[in-house]
Order: C-alpha cells, then sequence, then structure tokens
C-alpha cells in the first residue's frame, strides 16, 4: 500500500528520524535502550509503524543541526518546527503542535509589549538557530541578538551580560524565571513556534503520506495522547 513512500523513507526497512533533543518539551527523556523519549520521537515511530517498517533515531543537540541531518541526508524525516528559511531545503507537514515564543525582561524593563523590544541599542539573548532566532533574524528591525548555543547557554548570557531581554518559549521561560529573580514575562508572544515533519525536497509521494499522518493525528486524538503521556499538557498546544 506504501510501496512508493516506504522506497523513499525507509528503503532499507528502516526509518530515520531526525530528533530535536534541544526541544524539552518534545524531547522528555530516554527510554530504557536509551534512545529519545517523547511527543516527537512517538510520533515518528507511529509513522514507521504505519508503512511496516523499524524506526531508528537520529539525535540532534540543536535545532540547526536537524535541519542541517535531513540536508545531508542522514535521516529521512525530521521532527522540527517549520520555518521558511529551512523550507528552501525542507519539504514541511503542516503543525502537529504549537509552542508560543515571547521575551523575558528585568521586573524594572520599560517594555510591556513584544513590539517595544525593537529598539536600537537592545540587546536580546537568544538559542542560536532555533525557529524563533531564524524568525528574529528576519523581523527585528532595530534589536540586536546574542546567540548562544541552547536555552540555559541563552539564559546565562542574558544574566551575565545583563542584557535586555531573553528569547524563548513561554513555557520554557516560566521555568526559568525561577532561576532569574528579578525578571518577568511580557504578554503576548511574537510568534508561535509551528513543531512540523520536514523530509528531503525530492519526497514527494512520502510527504504527502507525511500530510496525511498529521491530520490523522490531530483529529483523531492521536497529539492530545501524547502530550498527556509525556506531561506537557499546557506547554504544547495542539495546532489548529
Amino acid at each position: 500500500m506504501y510501496t512508493e513512500v516506504i522506497a523513499e523513507l525507509a528503503p532499507s526497512g528502516i526509518l530515520r528520524a531526525g530528533i530535536n533533543l534541544a526541544n524539552i518539551f518534545l524531547v522528555t527523556g530516554k527510554s530504557e535502550d536509551g534512545s529519545p523519549a517523547g511527543v516527537s520521537p512517538d510520533i515518528a515511530r507511529a509513522i514507521a509503524d504505519k508503512l511496516g517498517v523499524k524506526v531508528s533515531y537520529v539525535p540532534c543537540e540543536t535545532p540547526g543541526g536537524t535541519a542541517e541531518a535531513i540536508k545531508n541526508e542522514a535521516c529521512d524525516i525530521a521532527m522540527i518546527a517549520d520555518e521558511p528559511a529551512r523550507a528552501e531545503f525542507i519539504l514541511f507537514t503542516d503543525p502537529y503542535v504549537e509552542i508560543e515564543a515571547t521575551y523575558l525582561v528585568p521586573v524594572g524593563s520599560p517594555y510591556q509589549t513584544v513590539e517595544d523590544v525593537d529598539q536600537s541599542g537592545v540587546r536580546i539573548a537568544v538559542s542560536a538557530t532555533s525557529a524563533y532566532d531564524l524568525f528574529l533574524t528576519r523581523s527585528l528591525k532595530q534589536a540586536d541578538l546574542h546567540r548562544a548555543e541552547g536555552l540555559p547557554a541563552a539564559v546565562d548570557l542574558f544574566a551575565t551580560e545583563k542584557l535586555d531581554a531573553l528569547a524563548g518559549l513561554r513555557p520554557a521561560l516560566n521555568e526559568n524565571i525561577e532561576k532569574l529573580p528579578g525578571t518577568r514575562i511580557l504578554d503576548g508572544g511574537f510568534m508561535a513556534v509551528e513543531q512540523a515533519i520536514g523530509t528531503q525536497l525530492k519526497n514527494s509521494a512520502a510527504a504527502t503520506f507525511l500530510q496525511a499522518f498529521v491530520e490523522e493525528a490531530k483529529a483523531g486524538g492521536l497529539i492530545d495522547e501524547l502530550i498527556n503521556r509525556h506531561g506537557v499538557t499546557g506547554k504544547l498546544q495542539v495546532a489548529s
């Protein structure tokens, strides 16, 4: 039934799934065998099960590394946020979950909205190659981005360099604010990070299959079930 899809995605009988370990809401731990555990690994396994093939995880430490894994054909699918810069070499499904991105600022900051932050001289700490880094790189007109490898490093950069704002996923900032006394999180967000499934541009049959899989997974309750199973209710939202 899925002969053409398997030929594109798993000709050896193994689906290689690139997993972005940096997203702590989609990858929440490890299985007994040491492989990644969480919403996105479970989705990859469900895709493999539907195709009747095995799954092999390709752990990637950064979102940029996950995108490069697809670009370099080191994996067959990638569980990563859809982003225009990545769409130049990745075919994406519609998103299956969304996560709001916003700013954390010092309590005495004059900034009240996300729009206020884009001013000359404003320094923003951000996790390099994240979807929100790519978005801010495109959209900011005046503020300057200061990049670090991963959100924990961006948190440290914000604190040690006394930067004006820290960009991040709202649920992650909610957790980090406890470690950053004297800070607050702005209402609203500058974007919704849309987590999707990507594959190589050449995989047209696979792209159609993956899109149908995502639609079925959302409508049939699989995404809701995985969010609840992995304890990230209220942190991930099923994409509309």
